[in-house]
């Protein structure tokens, strides 16, 4: 992860991380065998960059944590899912979408 402000999310850290967080939280579940994800990484980077302070970004792959995949219904990836304050996604995006896209639901729930 080239992004100083992009957080490492596994299992071990998911609670602390993602549930207990008092900033809203864009995990993105990806695996390094997985074009779509990479082709996405330096906007997922970017929003961290963007919306630091505001916004907690973390990658989770899912070869390495297949629980948490499991628990969320993971079945294609990239899956970028947004918390706040709250074991239940807030938003689900799936697939390589836009930045633009991305900095929609950003702002859509952040504002909610």
């Amino acid at each position: 992860m080239a992004s100083q402000k992009v957080v490492e999310i596994t299992t071990g850290n998911w609670q602390q991380e993602v549930v207990e967080s008092a900033t809203p939280v864009l995990v993105d579940f990806w695996a390094p065998w997985c074009g779509p994800c990479r082709m996405i990484a330096p906007t997922v980077e970017r929003i961290a960059d963007q919306f630091a302070g505001r916004l907690k970004v973390g990658k989770l792959n899912v070869d390495d944590n297949q629980e948490v995949a499991a628990q969320y219904g993971i079945n294609s990836i990239p899956a970028l899912l947004f918390f706040k304050g709250s074991a239940q996604p807030q938003e689900k995006v799936v697939g390589a979408v836009s930045e633009r896209e991305l900095v929609q639901v950003v702002n859509r729930v952040l504002g909610s």
